[in-house]
């Protein structure tokens, strides 16, 4: 598998039983407008109208090459990884900030990446019978 920089990436992987949590609790509370609002200063954390938008991501990037040897782990196989530069556009990191998620509707995605990779693993081989 051809691995971006070399492997020093860390990427916010969440797992998606994490986002489904994280949208049903957003829609069994509903936001409310803020009554406050200031339209000459806005603050795109709040909103005339009643919406908000929200990170639902686990919010603890993990490094590249332990997503690999996760992958590895549960499958019992090493990967043959062809390590190259940085792409072009390409960021070495990214994280979610779930604050607001947390302190609206008292939620934050937290399955590690090894419970996911494997839960994944076991739904994909019984999903596709290999």
């Amino acid at each position: 598998i051809k691995v971006f920089n070399y492997g020093n990436m860390k990427r916010d992987f969440t797992y998606i039983d994490d986002i489904v949590e994280g949208i049903v609790r957003v829609l069994d509370n509903p936001p409310t407008a803020t009554a406050d609002y200031d339209y000459q200063h806005p603050d795109p954390a709040s909103s005339a109208d009643p919406y908000r938008i929200y990170n639902i991501g686990n919010g603890k990037p993990v490094a590249l090459l332990d997503f690999i040897t996760a992958i590895e782990n549960k499958l019992g196989i090493k990967a043959i990884k062809q390590l190259l530069p940085m792409q072009k556009g390409d960021v070495a990191d990214n994280q979610a900030d779930v604050s607001h998620l947390f302190n609206d509707v008292g939620f934050q995605p937290d399955t590690n990446i090894e419970t996911g990779i494997g839960k994944f693993i076991d739904w994909y081989r019984a999903y596709y019978q290999v």
